[in-house]
């Protein structure tokens, strides 16, 4: 089998194109997927430095990657929602890390994956899946957004930022983003009524009055100036920090849950979340994705092609 792979912890110099792999084991409760996109997360470039190996099992050689977009190949005897054929997406987090999305097949557990959404493309389902989660997952359980709420998202216009605002909107939202200057008119195409330059000084001295609810995205002085930015501090949420748990506030570590894919789906559909490629590359170049998304300041996805 083709796909990326790694043998040792290391710089994106340990990521290696490779055509031996063996093929995938599938369980009884498995899918497995033939992949057209996967997308490449912040995640990736810290499993790939060995930052999380203290928190998952790791097996090398790890194929890396945990979203994806591709066509159902074969589905264990226990599957009943997907057959071979159907068109998915899914984000494909397990509770050890070694069979990741960037590689031609991949074993996925059923409870990661939804049906694709027609109104996007593979490469833009393939971007969807861990940053959409994460925005929705923060916004609607952590932070319980809804009808009025004034919300401020810092790094709005990044991977899991740019998802942040349209799902807020959405929702009903008042929606503050951060971001820097070149950025504001595309985060107001994506529905903030307000767009703040972070650069500018602390946010909170920024703010006409507090807001009801901060999705913190950068950590560092953002997450620290949380408080006074936001009228409760157990509105605060942070996907960065888990400090924030210290503050008042909530740490949110995404999940893989059907019922959330498959709203993410529908809001795709309906014209209310749209996917912003920053650039894709071709599986030889996944050196050259892991080297954009470490270096920050990517605006919208960066994915991996296979097809």
């Amino acid at each position: 089998m083709r796909g990326i792979a790694y043998d040792r912890f290391g710089s994106s110099d340990v990521l290696t194109l490779r055509d031996d792999l063996p093929e995938p084991p599938v369980g009884p409760d498995a899918v497995l997927v033939r992949t057209h996109a996967a997308g490449v997360n912040p995640v990736d470039v810290g499993i790939r430095e060995g930052n999380l190996a203290g928190l998952f099992p790791h097996h090398f050689p790890i194929v890396p990657g945990w979203d994806l977009a591709g066509t159902v190949e074969a589905v264990g005897p226990a599957v009943v929602d997907f057959a071979p054929g159907d068109e998915v997406m899914g984000y494909l987090r397990r509770d050890d890390v070694q069979w990741g999305t960037a590689a031609e097949l991949v074993p996925a557990p059923q409870r990661c994956l939804a049906h694709k959404p027609e109104s996007l493309s593979f490469a833009e389902a393939g971007a969807l899946p861990l940053a959409g989660l994460t925005a929705y997952q923060a916004l609607t359980e952590t932070l319980e957004v809804g009808e009025g709420d004034r919300v401020l998202v810092h790094r709005a216009a990044g991977g899991v930022g740019f998802f942040a605002v349209q799902i807020a909107a959405a929702l009903g939202a008042h929606v503050i983003g951060t971001a820097s200057p070149r950025n504001h008119g595309f985060l107001r195409d994506a529905g903030a009524a307000e767009v703040l330059d972070y650069s500018a000084g602390p946010v909170s001295e920024q703010l006409s009055e507090p807001v009801d609810a901060v999705l913190d995205l950068n950590g560092g002085d953002a997450l620290a100036d949380a408080p006074r930015q936001v009228r409760d501090v157990a509105r605060v949420a942070s996907v960065v920090d888990p400090a924030v748990n210290g503050m008042g506030g909530r740490y949110v570590f995404v999940r893989p849950e059907r019922h959330d894919l498959e709203e993410l789906g529908r809001m795709a559909d309906a014209g209310q979340l749209r996917v912003a490629i920053a650039k894709a590359f071709p599986l030889e170049r996944t050196a050259e994705a892991h080297d954009l998304v470490a270096g920050g300041h990517v605006r919208g996805k960066v994915v991996v092609t296979l097809r």
